[in-house]
């Protein structure tokens, strides 16, 4: 085995990219991680840190009985950096992985900048970078190199709208009109804040007719959202009752309440490790600052509610997979340049992540002289890039790991859904161990 380069560009210091250059580099290849924060910062971004998030704190579920536990499974048997970080600042969210996403960051960034492989270089890079190379811009990817990607994929570029979920502190929550339970009975990491029918219809009738927030850089572009990720108000306006089968559905809660139910339930989740400060969840939004203090307010339990961070729209990019890329997130025609992360059509921190581990093992490859290894479709990794790779152009959007992208059970149809899950975590965990043991990217080649 012979490496035909010892040195490989990162751009975008992400999830993905941090994945991918904490790999490389523990295999021995100088990885140079460019990232333009913090001279050049996003509407979203908050800090200069590499791994920072900037949506939700939540990286889905943790056990194997939910899709995301399968695929966290799997970036832990593989090593994956950000799976440790994430477990050595989680926060309590029941039965979801949540961090304090400063802690988080800090930790990726520490474990990165001390790496002697790697040189993180503070830079904004606007052009497409000769390989060997990784792009992992992500979402919010600067307007120089996304037109240099439009260039590069042609009309296969696509883009979508999301937004950012405002965070209250914890003394400013009104305990008399909320409690602490998660659904369906278990442990109380979250705050909930109930609405009964009229305190709802009222709250509703506002957050449809609220200002929003004018487009920055994008105007000019139609307004097109990802359906897993819509803003509170876009739902809202779908019709009365859509929030109540949303993120404010009231259900998994009698136990909490000696079997009183409430009209609509608005849930709070930590943020931090101290657990004084709680986003609301599935409340992005682009609404207009002011707007958004008044209509949430009217939420009874956080009627003195301090915002100490607003919800902001922001423009997220990725590409038509099947249409531009190879199946090993290179796009078609360049054998030494890959993409990585949210912009190859995945949706999702961990699948990120995923990404990002997956254009690490496929660039090792490349260096090597080796060919391609498939992941097996069996895995969750291996399920996201199958989906990349056939799912329909014309109607692509970005996917979240999910049951529907496995390849079905053999047998007879397993009905509990827990159950089910976990009959695919157990292939999936036999078919990753496999792959570990014959990829040489696994093998002890590390520092």
């Amino acid at each position: 085995m012979k490496q035909i380069c010892n040195e490989v560009k990162i751009i975008g210091g992400g999830l993905a990219g941090a994945e991918a250059a904490w790999q490389l580099a523990e295999r021995g290849i100088q990885v140079l991680l460019y990232e333009m924060r913090p001279s050049n910062t996003t509407p979203a971004h908050e800090t200069g840190l590499i791994g920072e998030l900037v949506c939700s704190n939540s990286l889905g579920g943790q056990k194997t009985t939910t899709p995301a536990g399968i695929l966290k499974a799997e970036l832990t048997a593989m090593g994956s950096l950000l799976m440790e970080c994430a477990d050595k600042t989680k926060v309590p969210a029941g039965n979801a992985l949540a961090v304090d996403r400063i802690l988080f960051a800090e930790k990726v960034d520490g474990a990165l900048s001390v790496h002697p492989n790697i040189k993180i270089i503070r830079e904004e890079i606007i052009a497409i970078p000769d390989g060997p190379a990784i792009i992992s811009t992500g979402p919010l990817t600067s307007n120089a190199m996304a037109e240099k990607l439009k260039e590069l994929v042609g009309d296969g570029f696509l883009y979508f709208f999301d937004a950012v979920a405002p965070i209250v502190t914890l003394d400013s929550i009104d305990t008399s009109c909320s409690f602490r339970a998660n659904r369906y009975g278990t442990d109380g990491d979250y705050i909930n804040c109930p609405m009964n029918e009229e305190e709802y219809h009222l709250f509703w009738n506002e957050l449809i007719n609220a200002e929003t927030a004018m487009k920055h850089s994008f105007d000019e572009e139609e307004m097109r959202h990802f359906e897993g990720c819509l803003p509170v108000e876009v739902i809202a306006k779908r019709g009365e009752q859509t929030l109540l089968f949303g993120p404010l559905r009231p259900v998994g809660f009698q136990s909490a309440n000696n079997g009183e139910t409430h009209y609509a339930v608005v849930q709070l989740r930590q943020d931090n490790k101290e657990g004084t400060l709680f986003n609301i969840v599935g409340f992005q939004t682009n609404l207009k600052w002011g707007d958004q203090e008044r209509v949430f307010r009217m939420i009874p339990a956080l009627a003195e509610a301090e915002f100490v961070r607003k919800g902001v729209m922001h423009r997220n990019l990725f590409v038509c997979a099947p249409k531009v890329l190879d199946g090993c997130l290179r796009p078609i025609g360049h054998k030494d340049l890959f993409l990585a992360g949210q912009i190859t059509g995945v949706e999702g921190y961990v699948e990120s992540i995923a990404m990002g581990m997956a254009a690490a093992v496929f660039m090792h490859s490349h260096l090597c002289g080796e060919l391609m290894p498939f992941f097996p479709q069996e895995t969750a990794i291996g399920s996201l890039l199958n989906y990349l790779s056939n799912a329909i152009p014309e109607t692509f959007q970005p996917m979240n790991v999910n049951l529907g992208i496995f390849p079905k059970l053999p047998g007879k149809k397993i009905h509990k859904r827990t159950e089910r899950c976990q009959a695919y975590a157990d292939r999936s965990a036999s078919a990753i161990s496999k792959f570990i043991d014959d990829n040489v990217f696994f093998k002890n080649n590390r520092l």
